[in-house]
């Protein structure tokens, strides 16, 4: 679209939301359910259209991390929406009755939403469900590095509802920057720390408020005591989903020391278990472009250098390769072997960045109070794993440790829990959604009073004097 096209779709959106400010629970559930219809008729095409973006991430693998996840929040938001829109009643004080208040639950506008790669059809419609679910309108900006998703997604919006209801704009970065200047009344933004920062400080032009999902070293914290096979098992699960371009995947493990080996061996096993092969293996997706692996590669040529001792891992080493799936472009050479670094240094830029790559520093640790100063020391995560056995332990983790969310002896399955919220603190982002959070964070709450007939307010009228220092003696005593 060009600038002028997409100030002609804002301001449809902006006057549509205007004008039909109550949104009935009919409306919103048939919108939903043009969603739900959208992904089972064209989820196929979806799917390809991200493996095309790829070059190799498998249609099952998208399956799962995409379409498994919006058909859960989709079932969780259709089964729970007509209790979240009920005004809530909140009781009154003594000195304010016999007044009665409610808080009512009503539609912000147009929501503008940002979506990233990474998941390119999760991270797109997750937030644009909730803020449909809530009565808003919605303009989706989708990432300009999955132009197959964008076109598709911008096509399939286009076919199953209006552009005052929901449209998607496509473009580059000069694009998103004009798109994130718009007068949203709530902006979402799913991407990196950097890129946040710039477009928190252009919705606040027009003072927008945002949800900023961004991301960070999330850590994984390994107790003396736990059962290591399993542990290596579950992280490797969750720092090779997507080839660990996964904003809540594990960045570094906290281990302690003298169990270095042991890890080592636990993590090649687990990795051989659920990738027997890395080449041409659609399960294993390939790094998203050839610039953003040669990220990864220049941060383990400097770990090198700077002294770390660096594992690769291929469970595949000595035997024929079996393609399992066909492949598309380059994919398969942007396909990087898990890898392991030891002896990472606060110095060296995989400890510095988010990886967003399957590779995992390990730290070793003496004490326990030593793991929690090392992440305390840096910005607070979006997320934080531990893998032990004792509750004592782990709730002191918890206590003294802040980050956006936590799972216990596994990884990443805290966003798929509807109930619990999903979102980051301080540098990984402020805001959350899913579920009920969601919902309220795309809607404005409005107190509403109803003053009674017998309402004594008139009682704190001036003028002032004696009268109402009787008055205000009394009311102290009732509070």
């Amino acid at each position: 679209m060009t600038p002028a096209e997409i100030h002609a779709h804002f301001q449809l959106q902006r006057q549509a939301s205007r004008e039909h400010v109550d949104v009935p629970l009919l409306v919103r559930r048939e919108r939903l359910l043009r969603i739900q219809k959208m992904l089972d008729e064209h989820g196929p095409v979806l799917a390809a259209a991200v493996q095309a973006d790829f070059g190799m991430r498998s249609p099952l693998l998208t399956e799962v991390a995409d379409f498994f996840v919006l058909r859960s929040l989709l079932s969780h938001t259709l089964r729970h929406l007509g209790r979240w829109m009920k005004p809530k009643k909140v009781s009154t004080p003594l000195v304010l009755q016999p007044a009665t208040a409610w808080i009512a639950r009503q539609p912000l506008g147009v929501v503008g939403v940002i979506s990233p790669w990474n998941y390119p059809v999760q991270l797109a419609l997750a937030p644009a469900i909730t803020a449909l679910a809530a009565g808003n309108r919605v303009m989706l900006k989708p990432s300009e590095l999955t132009p197959h998703t964008s076109a598709q997604l911008a096509a399939l919006v286009a076919q199953f509802f209006s552009p005052d209801e929901f449209c998607v704009v496509q473009g580059d970065a000069n694009l998103a920057a004009l798109f994130a200047s718009l007068p949203f009344d709530h902006l979402v933004f799913t991407g990196s720390t950097a890129v946040g920062r710039k477009v928190a400080q252009a919705a606040a032009q027009n003072l927008t408020p945002t949800t900023l999902e961004l991301g960070g070293k999330s850590p994984c914290i390994i107790d003396g005591h736990c059962d290591m096979k399993d542990a290596a098992l579950k992280i490797a699960h969750g720092k090779l989903l997507n080839a660990g371009q996964t904003c809540i995947a594990p960045d570094y493990v906290l281990l302690p020391r003298g169990r270095e080996g042991e890890f080592a061996q636990a993590y090649a096993a687990a990795v051989a278990r659920l990738f027997p092969t890395i080449e041409g293996n659609g399960d294993y997706a390939s790094i998203i472009t050839a610039r953003h692996h040669a990220r990864l590669r220049t941060m383990l040529q400097q770990a090198q250098t700077q002294g770390a001792e660096v594992q690769t891992i291929d469970p595949a080493a000595g035997k024929p390769v079996v393609h399992t799936t066909g492949t598309l472009g380059d994919g398969v050479s942007r396909q990087m072997l898990p890898t392991l670094v030891f002896g990472a240094t606060s110095a060296m830029q995989l400890m510095q960045e988010e990886i967003f790559g399957p590779i995992l520093p390990v730290v070793s640790y003496e004490r326990l109070d030593d793991a929690i100063t090392h992440i305390n020391a840096g910005p607070r995560p979006l997320a934080l794993y531990w893998f032990g056995q004792s509750e004592a332990v782990r709730d002191d983790v918890l206590q003294r440790t802040v980050s956006g969310g936590v799972t216990v002896n596994d990884t990443l399955m805290h966003i798929a829990h509807d109930h619990l919220p999903f979102g980051g603190v301080g540098d990984s982002g402020w805001g959350a959604y899913h579920g009920e959070q969601g919902f309220l964070q795309f809607c404005h709450q409005k107190s509403v009073l109803v003053q009674s007939r017998w309402s004594m307010g008139s009682l704190l009228y001036p003028p002032y004097g004696p009268r109402m220092e009787r008055i205000m003696a009394l009311i102290r005593r009732l509070l």
